[in-house]
């Protein structure tokens, strides 16, 4: 069976490079200041996805993401690997959004697509480690939800088969299309960038940024429809921008911080049971463990 597959992505700082400046005064992320990336997770929902388009002829994969423009550029990551094409959401309204009103937004723009079978997304995004938006979007739209998935067995007769990895196994398990399935980082990795693709879809580009593009390249973008990538606004999704954004964001981030472990001290023990019981008795006696 031919699958409409919609991939969840987000664009993250990258955590390991948090500084003083990280945090703005209102509480939201400083992401100028932070390099960003594909989010991890992110990158393994899409190889769960390409890897259904590998094995279901006509299948295509959507990739949507929300952010400012610079967000883009996940869109042509995603479609360097593989996928269809991708849909930005974009607009002030957008910004400083919490769980809450990021799924909000994901869960209208998805209204707009209509057409899906399955969405996937990663479990959670490296910088807020909530695991909250796939849920929430599938409650949204009143959808079935997987999660913790690291492997998709089959897509089959109108019924997907997931195994789940879970802090003491795993579990296999069934739903019926369409559903939300949310993705481990102990999924397989995805693939690399496909040189092929990557040249034809090197100039794809928003509108926003086509204003800025070389004049050599104005014409690829009438001649090729697929270097269009489509951005849509909260206005365009028909969002209530009273639960976008700041003003739909019921969670306010009070101060980041970026704790580096250092060693103070160490002690070297001997492997035998007595020395391991000893520093057990240590460990709970000074609360390190309970």
């Amino acid at each position: 069976m031919s699958l409409k597959i919609i991939v969840l992505a987000k664009q993250v700082p990258d955590t390991r490079n948090v500084g003083k400046d990280a945090m703005k005064a209102d509480g939201t992320v400083n992401r100028s200041v932070l390099p960003a990336i594909f989010n991890p997770e992110d990158l393994n929902a899409l190889e769960q996805a390409l890897r259904l388009k590998d094995t279901h002829p006509g299948a295509t994969v959507t990739l949507l993401t929300m952010g400012p423009q610079r967000a883009a550029e996940i869109i042509r990551e995603g479609l360097y690997r593989g996928a269809d094409k991708g849909y930005l959401l974009t607009d002030r309204a957008f910004a400083g959004a919490d769980t809450l009103a990021t799924s909000y937004a994901l869960a209208m723009a998805i209204r707009k697509i209509k057409t899906y079978d399955l969405i996937l997304c990663g479990r959670q995004a490296i910088d807020g480690d909530t695991a909250q938006v796939g849920p929430q979007v599938a409650e949204k739209l009143g959808l079935a939800q997987i999660t913790y998935a690291e492997a998709i067995r089959k897509v089959e007769n109108g019924k997907i088969t997931v195994v789940r990895r879970l802090e003491r196994g795993i579990e296999t398990v069934e739903a019926t299309l369409p559903v939300v399935v949310t993705v481990n980082g102990t999924a397989p990795a995805c693939r690399p960038r496909n040189a092929r693709y990557v040249q034809k879809y090197k100039h794809a580009k928003t509108i926003a940024e086509q204003q800025n593009a070389h004049a050599d390249y104005l014409h690829l973008f009438n001649a090729r429809a697929y270097l269009n990538l489509e951005e849509w606004s909260a206005a365009e999704v028909n969002a209530d921008v009273r639960l976008c954004g700041l003003s739909g964001s019921p969670t306010k981030v009070k101060k980041i911080e970026n704790v580096v472990f250092q060693t103070k001290e160490s002690k070297t023990m001997e492997p035998t049971d007595e020395h391991i019981n000893e520093l057990m008795k240590e460990l709970i006696t000074n609360h390190t463990i309970a």
